[in-house]
């Protein structure tokens, strides 16, 4: 239980859902956020990956491209004079499972543990929402319908409510 309370007082969740973001289709997380979490410098986690290129297929991590960093910068914002020298890479939840098989401290251990949990966490929350979504347009279709028959009942009420037209009496004269 206190492996538990390390975990998430080490990071904590909202920390990990705001470092996750979506490109090229993928959840991911960003070389530079994860060395952050784990406590090592960028470079050093990118070592250890480049040292272990086998476990890291392209499904499990790959380089951003030039407008993939230019749309990240133009919604985080960097300075000038910082932000990142080299490309960043973005690795997938099986990437990042697959960092801990080669980052072996404790804290690589717990973070790891944390990241697993707030994507599983998110998994959970999509798929509420796919079922909420699909409830919510049966509903809509429910709707529609009894709108359809809502509105012809009050067609007949309307057409039962006003008095029945009198032929009208023409003018002038008429020739029988």
């Amino acid at each position: 239980m206190s492996t538990v309370k390390n975990v998430s007082s080490l990071v904590p969740q909202e920390i990990i859902e705001q470092k996750i973001l979506l490109i090229r289709g993928y959840k991911v997380m960003l070389d530079k956020d994860l060395a952050a979490l784990y406590g090592v410098t960028t470079g050093n986690l990118n070592k250890a990956v480049n040292r272990n290129l086998d476990r890291f297929p392209d499904d499990f991590m790959f380089q951003l491209n030039l407008k993939e960093v230019k749309n990240l910068i133009f919604h985080f914002g960097t300075s000038s004079w910082g932000g990142t020298r080299k490309i960043p890479k973005a690795f997938t939840e099986h990437g990042i499972l697959m960092l801990s098989s080669i980052l072996k401290s404790k804290r690589a251990i717990h973070v790891n543990i944390a990241i697993m949990r707030t994507f599983v966490k998110l998994r959970q929350m999509l798929s509420r929402h796919k079922v909420l979504g699909t409830k919510l347009s049966q509903l809509e279709r429910k709707i529609e319908k009894h709108d359809e028959e809502i509105q012809s009942i009050f067609k007949a009420i309307h057409q039962l409510m006003s008095p029945p037209e009198s032929p009208k009496r023409r003018i002038g004269f008429h020739a029988d």
